[in-house]
């Protein structure tokens, strides 16, 4: 064998003992990467709307709070960057907006977050005229939480809700009429009928109701009754409340009282319910309303309301 020969054998041998350790380097730290990535496991991170609340509900406004369970696989924490949220019904948007900063889940761990959304009703009635107060509408909560995982790097977690919540409507207040058990100018007791017109589409039910009653601008009861009664939807419902007061406080209205002739009146108060959502305490009032007294043995028949 040539002298050439030996030179090249020489250079061959050579670049395959570098290629072959070259070789057994990048399987080594392949082989190394792939069990610490088998050791470290991370992988993404899961999420579920578990429950959504109404805390707080009123004529004004519905306070709903979405509560998201979140689980962390990784052994490591994981920020989460932002939530997005989205409330719409039937296609319409009704709000949006975004939490900054939500947190971190804790290495293995799991925690529950919660997005808190204040619906204003005077701006979803400005914005869709044809959702009507007293009536009950779907809506559908939409959530993004945007987390950042090491390894894998930021990823988005789409998540969904749908349920109801009601426009609220206060019921039309009206007292049919006053009918007397005893009568005379020093002291009068009487039996007051009060009329609650529920326009919801959802019962109310009663438990607990305040007011104050004027009779020809004098102040005739003001009381506070625990009486409890299910004020059905679409439905007028009557309360039957004792009175007592003193005629010769009225002067000469109280004659055309006595006369049969209708008797302005005001009232002003708040029924304590319950409601498919949530507890509410509702104004009643009706002011310039026309009632009229009656004895007790007079025909129910003749009434006018």
């Amino acid at each position: 064998m040539s002298s050439s020969d030996n030179a090249k054998k020489a250079d061959k041998d050579q670049d395959e003992g570098e290629g072959g350790f070259f070789d057994k380097v990048k399987d080594f730290i392949q082989d190394i990467g792939e069990k610490i990535e088998d050791a470290v496991s991370f992988g993404k991170p899961t999420a579920d709307v578990t429950g959504i609340h109404i805390p707080q509900i009123s004529l004004e406004k519905v306070e709903l709070i979405a509560d998201v369970l979140i689980t962390n696989p990784n052994p490591v924490p994981i920020p989460l960057v932002d939530i997005e949220y989205l409330i719409e019904s039937e296609g319409r948007k009704l709000m949006s907006g975004t939490i900054p900063d939500a947190g971190t889940i804790e290495a293995h761990g799991s925690e529950t977050v919660k997005i808190p959304v204040l619906l204003i009703y005077d701006d979803i009635k400005s914005t869709y005229g044809d959702i009507k107060p007293g009536s009950i509408i779907p809506y559908l909560v939409k959530v993004i939480l945007h987390v950042d995982v090491p390894v894998i790097g930021r990823i988005s977690l789409p998540l969904e809700k749908a349920g109801e919540i009601p426009v609220p409507y206060k019921p039309d207040v009206d007292i049919s009429k006053i009918k007397f058990e005893k009568f005379s100018f020093e002291e009068a007791t009487a039996t007051l009928h009060l009329n609650l017109d529920n326009k919801n589409d959802f019962d109310l039910g009663l438990n607990a109701l305040d007011y104050e009653i004027w009779l020809s601008n004098v102040s005739i009861a003001s009381a506070e009754t625990k009486e409890s009664t299910n004020i059905k939807k679409q439905e007028v419902t009557t309360m039957t409340l004792p009175i007592s007061f003193r005629p010769k406080d009225f002067g000469s209205a109280m004659w055309d009282m006595i006369r049969g002739k209708g008797t302005g009146y005001t009232i002003k108060g708040h029924i304590d319910v319950n409601t498919p959502f949530g507890h509410m305490k509702i104004p009643i009032s009706r002011e310039g309303g026309t009632t009229r007294l009656k004895k007790e043995d007079d025909d129910d028949d003749n009434d006018e309301d």
